[in-house]
């Protein structure tokens, strides 16, 4: 109510359902007749690896000192079939780094990632596209990864790779191909990729030489013999139909399979695929551990998770659900740089702030690394950026290594469900872990104790 000649009281609405951002994007796609497209990865809050803690060594068991005792953090992809397999992926510690093209990123990202994650005695992925040679040089282990799309394809490629990933799809953008907007198709990608410079790139989806398992279980011995049974075969899946993906997965030959869940990040994708495709990587973690117990490959087929993985102590979790190794993306961005306050008029020019830029897609990045422009990319310098990542890699281990220990565990990967205790009831009813204070979990598949 207002009083003769007072002005109108204003009444915010307070609609759950017509958000501010709700309108905004209404209003933007009549505008564009398109839906939008951004980088980075989901806005959606989904129940997360926050919501379990750890239950420390107290009387039941003791811990280990944490600087008089060691705690084993080596990792083997691919070792479960060494009739398969001569030459396993051997990493000092259990991440590496997940796939993520030139293109997407620029040169010299790539080169200060393949620097930074060799130092730490791990490895990098290769993303669509193919081979970018300063990678190749830089990464003392490197994953060669291939997509439907064969971009640079190339067998000698193949042959002097460390590891093989076959993509079938990412947690970001589950059942859709990559996609690399045209201002970032610069001369050199459009080369590597056989593409007109300047114009979108949208990849196919499916790959031409395989439709089920049993074409990809011969796909994936042509490549064993053209590596000479050397080379791991990765699968890399989106984190969907999680139990029975993983069991067809599993049954193709694979040494390895990566689990991307829908916090995985993007360089450009529909925005409403990011929020409302996938199930987050919490559920998906015990989803595929089960699915290879069932079948009888747990221990032999190696579990990898991606997706939101952000420091050390989610990829404790990760392994104490069931992983064996985590392939970390953004964090590695932005310890290499991204989001930093720097340059912010530029990330002003994009509409947006440090800390809170996802402007990957428009080729514009303000500290250099998800560009293709020559006077951005310089303002990364491949060696500083190389040891940012060496060094945010050495504090992740630490945390892990600090935890296992508190835990009673002389190795991270003795890291087990029953060292965990969940504290909402999303997370104990998507993890089958019980929840902090009593004995038993949400729903019929529990974990440790609780089960």
């Amino acid at each position: 109510m207002t009083g003769k000649g007072q002005e109108p009281e204003i009444v915010q609405g307070r609609s759950h359902i017509w958000r501010a951002e709700i309108i905004r994007d209404i209003q933007a796609k009549a505008e564009l007749g398109r839906y939008q497209i951004r980088g980075f990865s989901t806005f959606q809050k989904f129940p997360s690896l926050d919501e379990l803690v750890f239950l420390p060594a107290a009387m039941t068991r003791l811990p280990l000192e944490g600087y008089r005792e060691l705690c084993v953090s080596e990792t083997t992809i691919g070792g479960g079939r060494p009739d398969l397999v001569s030459q396993p992926l051997e990493l000092a510690i259990p991440v590496y780094l997940t796939s993520m093209s030139f293109g997407a990123l620029g040169t010299n990202a790539k080169m200060a990632l393949g620097m930074g994650f060799s130092r730490a005695g791990s490895a990098t992925c290769t993303g669509e596209g193919g081979m970018l040679e300063e990678e190749r040089d830089a990464s003392t282990r490197l994953i060669y990864q291939m997509t439907p799309s064969r971009y640079g394809l190339d067998l000698e490629h193949l042959r002097k790779a460390d590891a093989i990933e076959i993509v079938v799809g990412q947690g970001a953008k589950p059942g859709t191909g990559g996609m690399l907007l045209g201002m970032k198709v610069s001369e050199k990608v459009a080369g590597m990729r056989t593409l007109p410079v300047g114009v979108d790139q949208r990849s196919a989806v499916r790959h031409p030489d395989f439709l089920g398992a049993d074409d990809l279980q011969v796909k994936i011995m042509e490549l064993r013999e053209a590596t000479d049974y050397r080379t791991p075969i990765i699968l890399k899946l989106p984190a969907c139909r999680v139990r029975e993906d993983v069991k067809i997965a599993a049954k193709t030959g694979c040494d390895a399979i990566v689990v991307d869940g829908t916090e995985g990040s993007t360089a450009a994708a529909p925005e409403f695929q990011l929020d409302h495709t996938g199930i987050p990587t919490l559920a998906a973690i015990p989803a595929a551990r089960r699915a290879l117990e069932e079948i009888g490959m747990y221990g032999k087929v190696t579990l990898i998770v991606s997706g939101g993985i952000r420091n050390g102590v989610d990829a404790a979790k990760a392994l104490a659900l069931g992983a064996d190794c985590v392939a970390i993306g953004t964090a590695a961005l932005v310890a290499l740089g991204c989001n930093a306050p720097r340059f912010v008029e530029d990330y002003h020019a994009l509409g947006t702030e440090p800390g809170a830029c996802h402007h990957c897609h428009t080729g514009r990045c303000p500290v250099g690394i998800t560009t293709q422009d020559p006077e951005l990319e310089a303002r990364l310098d491949p060696e500083e950026g190389a040891e940012r990542v060496r060094n945010f890699l050495t504090a992740m281990v630490m945390e892990m290594t600090v935890i296992a220990k508190s835990c009673g565990k002389g190795n991270v990967h003795n890291l087990e469900p029953e060292d965990l205790r969940a504290v909402s009831l999303e997370a104990s009813a998507l993890t089958g872990v019980p929840l902090a204070g009593v004995d038993w979990a949400v729903g019929p598949e529990t974990f440790g104790r609780g089960g």
